[in-house]
């Protein structure tokens, strides 16, 4: 049985402008900022795992090629979270380092909280890379706090 979606399903009608216009603002920055924070975590994870994060790399773990990765790390470097250097790999910069650790820590508190809920390991951790960017600062410390009296 399917329920169609009538506006009596919805409590109420259409919510205030402003409050929409502020929802809708959030989600797309962190549409702008969703890349950034993809890269810069995934250069730290490399660099921690084998010393280097190079571009042919970067581009295999995030399924793009080569030319993609090129531009978002000119990007990248112009924002000040890289520093390319010929014929090396890539290394982030202390803003850069500060905003992968940052992205890692919301990503691991996302995915504990779907696993606490009984989501599946991998489902989670797939989960978690998308909502992870989306999610606001009182969310991700309501997570915390219920994650925190599970023990």
């Amino acid at each position: 049985m399917s329920i169609k979606p009538t506006p009596e399903t919805f409590q109420g009608a259409l919510i205030d402008a402003d409050a929409q216009v502020e929802s809708f603002r959030q989600t797309r920055n962190s549409r702008r900022t969703e890349l950034v924070e993809d890269y810069v975590e995934l250069i730290a994870d490399l660099i921690a795992d084998g010393g280097e994060a190079r571009q042919v790399d970067i581009a295999q773990r995030l399924g793009v090629a080569q030319p993609t990765v090129a531009k978002m790390l000119k990007r990248l470097a112009a924002e000040g979270y890289i520093q390319q250097k010929p014929y090396r790999g890539v290394f982030l910069t202390a803003l850069g380092s500060d905003l992968a650790e940052r992205s890692r820590e919301r990503h691991h508190i996302v995915e504990s909280f779907l696993r606490a809920l009984g989501i599946s390991e991998e489902t989670a951790r797939i989960d978690a890379e998308g909502i992870e960017h989306y999610v606001s600062t009182e969310t991700l410390e309501a997570f915390k706090l219920h994650l925190a009296k599970l023990g």
